[in-house]
């Protein structure tokens, strides 16, 4: 709905292919058209006309022709020039902002103006990982996120401990946030196709840590276990605890990082270590 109570509809649901939008393979750029998974995706959003929301790379608009009207602001954070050119001249309603930024540098936390904002998007899966540790960064400002990742990113995300797939951005992701693994997307759903598959992910910020710690030290701590996975922890965290400081916080030295819990990771960094 916009600011005047009118309903915004954008000129076509999503943009032919011209060479203007074409997919920049720079860019890592593949645009989901499958609508069925497209109503899913929005579906499990579920946006509401009093959301402010930001989508992260709107590409043709599949998503966005599904958000307009729906919430009471919708900014659209695309880097390729062109397309963000193209959806400024679509001619949306005064509730969507077209922001031709990166999103690794782009200041959610501004437009929350006093209430949490809501976040969604296709991921571009080659920065996929910086752009989630930078929105970790801003939780505070954030209510819930829906992503569209690489299959195998989400599985980490999701993992378990004693899980091989169990590293730094499954721990780091699961201290701060609630996450779910929601469902597959084929690669037949994009043009061009990507070579992997993808999935649908969860994120959704917790408003008090289960595990609270000092979050610099947190992700000392999470980094130098991860980095030599296969060291025990003895080895991985001497220049940050002590033998007798691990065992102090109820954790085996001898144990490696791909066996511990969050919680575990929590008491190391609440640890009085080697400042």
């Amino acid at each position: 709905m916009r600011r005047d109570g009118k309903r915004a509809t954008p000129n076509a649901p999503e943009a032919p292919v011209t060479s203007f939008n074409a997919p920049k393979k720079s860019l890592g750029q593949n645009f989901l058209h499958d609508q069925n998974v497209i109503r899913r995706i929005v579906d499990s959003f579920n946006p509401q006309p009093d959301d402010i929301v930001v989508e992260i790379g709107p590409g043709r608009g599949a998503l966005t022709a599904h958000l307009i009207g729906k919430v009471a602001e919708l900014h659209l954070l695309e880097l390729d020039r062109d397309l963000a050119e193209w959806h400024s001249q679509r001619g949306y309603g005064a509730e969507v902002s077209v922001h031709n930024v990166d999103a690794l540098s782009f200041d959610y936390a501004a437009l929350a103006d006093g209430r949490k904002i809501r976040i969604i998007g296709n991921l571009p899966y080659k920065i996929s990982t910086p752009i989630l540790f930078r929105l970790l960064d801003q939780s505070h400002a954030i209510d819930d996120m829906l992503f569209m990742l690489q299959k195998e990113v989400v599985e980490r995300i999701c993992a378990a401990p004693g899980n091989k797939t169990w590293g730094r951005l499954s721990v780091m992701m699961q201290w701060q946030c609630a996450v779910a693994n929601l469902f597959k997307v084929k690669p037949t759903c994009f043009v061009p196709p990507p070579k992997v598959d993808s999935a649908i992910l969860s994120v959704r910020p917790y408003q008090a840590l289960p595990h609270p710690a000092p979050p610099q030290r947190m992700a000392e701590i999470v980094k130098a276990a991860f980095t030599h996975r296969r060291k025990t922890l003895r080895n991985s965290l001497k220049e940050l605890l002590t033998e007798s400081q691990i065992r102090g916080a109820g954790i085996d030295p001898a144990a490696r990082p791909e066996r511990l819990s969050v919680a575990d990771f929590a008491a190391l960094a609440s640890a009085q270590g080697r400042f």
